[in-house]
C-alpha cells in the first residue's frame, strides 16, 4: 500500500494554505506530485496556462444558484440509497429550498465538510466483490455541482480514445473503434486488468493532476476532503489514505483524469488503443510485440501512477481469446457475444423463472424478461448472434413451461389446460400422467405444441430473435448512420 508518513500527510494536507501562486508550476509537489510533476506543469502551453488561471474564483461557479439547482435535479433523477445518515433522495426536495443559502455560504468560504460514505459490497458478476461507497444525499449535490463546473474544463482535454463516463461517448464506441484496428490486422490484444483501480487512486498523485487544471484552493481542498472521508462499514467509521470509491457522481471523472496519464503515454508511443473507465486494451500485430508493451506499460502504472495490474486477468492473447465490453471481437472487425455474457443473461433469466418463486405470478415474470431482455438485445445489437438468441429464446420459454406446469399441479387441471390449448386428449393426460420431472415435461412435444412461441407471444413475451432483427432491418434502413459495423 502506498501511504505517506504521518508528518508527509500532514505537510500534504496543508496545501491549500501554501500552493504558489503562479499559475504554470502551481501545485505540483505541495500535493505529493514528483519533480517530473513539476516540470509538466511548468511546461504549460501558454493557452493551457491561461484556461487553468481562469479557475481561480471555479467555486463561485459550483456554489452558484443555477448549478445547485441542476445538480439536485440530477441527484433526484438518479435516485438511489440513502447515505451514512439516512437522509433519503425524496427528503432532498424539502431540505434544498430551506438551505441552499447555507450550503452556497459554507462552499464559497471553504467550510464545507463532507461526511463519511457508507460502504456497501456487491457482487462482481465475474466473482468477489465490489466496494461501492455511497455518499449522503447532500455530498451528492455537491459532488454533482463539482462534476458539472469541472467537466467542461477537463473532458476536452482527454483522449480520443476514452470512451467510458464521458458526455457523447458510449461503449459502442469504443467497439467500433476497437473493430477498425482488428480489421487493420492488429489481432493480438493486450488487455490490461487494473487489480481494485477504484480502491487504490493515490489521492496525492491524483490531487497533482487536479491541480495541473485548477488554482482554486477551495476547489482543490474540497476534492481532497472527498477522497479522504471516512467509509463507515458495520457502525465503525474507517479512515482512508487511497481510493475514490465507485458510487459518488465525482469518481468517474477523477477516475478519468488519474488514467489520462495512461492515454497521453500510450499515444505518444503511438499504440492503437481503446480504453472504458479502467478496462484498457491495446491492439497490436504480433504476441511479442504485445509482450513487450504489457512490461512496459505494467512498469509504467505501477512506477508513476502507483497501481496493480493483475497479472491473473490480465494477458496478451488473440483478440477472440479475451472480450471487451461483454462483446468478443472476431478476425475482420466483427463482432461477437462473449460467451460468459450469454451465462451471466442465462443466469438473471433462471434468477426471473425460479420456479419456488411463489411471490410472483407468469404474468409478473415475463414483464421482468422483457424488461431485462429489451436492455440486454439493444446492448448487444451490434454482435453476430442470431443462433445464439435463438437458442436463448427456446431455453427461456421451456424454463416458462416448466414454472407454468408445476404451478397446474394437479393431473386433471394440466390435462384441461393442454387441452383448451388443442393438444389431443390423449396425449394431454399422458403428459399429465408423466412421472417425468418438470422439466422433462416442459420439454415435451406435447407441452411445446401448447405453449409455442405464438402463444407466448399472445402473453406478450419478448422473442429474442425478433427483436434482434428489428435493430438490424433498422440499420440496414439508416446505411451509414450506425456507430457499429452492420453484422
Amino acid at each position: 500500500m502506498y501511504v505517506l508518513r504521518d508528518m508527509e500527510r500532514q505537510q500534504v494536507a496543508g496545501y491549500q494554505m501554501e500552493l504558489p501562486l503562479n499559475p504554470a508550476c502551481h501545485g505540483a509537489i505541495g500535493e505529493g506530485g514528483t519533480e517530473s510533476d513539476v516540470s509538466e506543469a511548468r511546461q504549460l502551453s501558454p493557452a493551457a496556462a491561461n484556461k487553468r488561471a481562469l479557475t481561480q474564483d471555479l467555486m463561485e461557479r459550483v456554489a452558484s444558484l443555477a448549478n445547485l439547482t441542476e445538480a439536485v435535479r440530477r441527484v433526484l433523477r438518479n435516485k438511489g440509497a440513502a447515505g451514512a445518515d439516512g437522509m433519503s433522495v425524496r427528503d432532498l426536495k424539502r431540505w434544498f429550498p430551506e438551505h441552499w443559502r447555507e450550503l452556497q455560504a459554507q462552499l464559497t468560504a471553504g467550510h464545507y465538510r463532507p461526511q463519511a460514505v457508507l460502504g456497501v459490497q456487491i457482487p462482481k458478476p465475474g466473482g468477489g466483490m465490489r466496494q461501492l461507497g455511497i455518499p449522503t444525499v447532500i455530498d451528492r449535490v455537491v459532488q454533482q455541482a463539482l462534476l458539472q463546473a469541472l467537466e467542461p474544463l477537463l473532458d476536452p482535454t482527454f483522449s480520443e480514445s476514452s470512451f467510458g463516463f464521458r458526455p457523447g461517448r458510449s461503449a459502442h464506441q469504443a467497439l467500433d473503434q476497437a473493430s477498425r484496428y482488428v480489421s487493420e490486422g492488429r489481432c493480438i490484444v493486450v488487455d490490461l486488468d487494473l487489480e481494485k483501480f477504484f480502491d487504490r487512486v493515490n489521492h496525492d498523485i491524483l490531487m497533482a493532476r487536479v491541480a495541473r487544471r485548477v488554482t482554486d484552493k477551495r476547489v482543490l481542498h474540497l476534492i481532497r476532503l472527498f477522497l479522504e472521508a471516512g467509509m463507515m462499514q458495520n457502525g465503525v467509521c474507517v479512515e482512508r489514505y487511497e481510493g475514490t470509491p465507485q458510487g459518488g457522481p465525482l469518481s468517474p471523472l477523477l477516475a478519468n483524469l488519474l488514467l489520462d496519464d495512461l492515454d497521453k503515454e500510450l499515444e505518444s508511443r503511438g499504440h492503437r488503443f481503446c480504453r472504458y473507465a479502467d478496462d484498457c486494451n491495446i491492439y497490436v500485430q504480433t504476441k511479442r510485440a504485445g509482450e513487450r508493451v504489457m512490461a512496459s506499460v505494467t512498469q509504467f502504472l505501477e512506477g508513476k501512477l502507483k497501481l496493480r495490474v493483475n497479472r491473473e486477468k490480465s494477458a496478451v492473447a488473440h483478440i477472440e481469446e479475451r472480450k471487451f465490453l461483454g462483446y468478443r471481437l472476431r478476425s475482420g472487425g466483427r463482432l461477437g457475444i462473449a460467451p460468459k455474457s450469454l451465462e451471466r443473461a442465462k443466469d438473471r433469466i433462471r434468477e426471473i423463472t425460479r420456479r419456488n418463486r411463489g411471490d410472483a405470478k407468469v404474468r409478473q415474470m415475463i414483464e421482468e424478461l422483457n424488461s431485462f431482455l429489451s436492455g440486454w438485445i439493444t446492448y448487444f445489437r451490434f454482435a453476430e448472434g442470431k443462433r445464439h438468441l435463438e437458442r436463448l429464446g427456446e431455453w427461456m420459454r421451456r424454463k416458462l413451461r416448466c414454472v407454468i406446469l408445476k404451478r397446474l399441479k394437479r393431473t386433471k387441471t394440466i390435462a384441461d389446460f393442454l387441452q383448451r390449448l388443442e393438444v389431443p386428449t390423449s396425449q394431454a393426460w399422458i403428459l399429465a400422467l408423466s412421472g417425468k420431472g418438470w422439466w422433462r415435461k416442459a420439454g415435451s412435444p406435447s407441452a411445446q405444441h401448447a405453449m409455442n412461441k405464438e402463444w407466448f407471444a399472445k402473453q406478450k413475451l419478448i422473442d429474442p430473435v425478433q427483436w434482434y432483427e428489428t435493430f438490424k432491418n433498422d440499420r440496414n434502413r439508416r446505411g451509414t448512420e450506425q456507430v457499429c459495423p452492420v453484422v
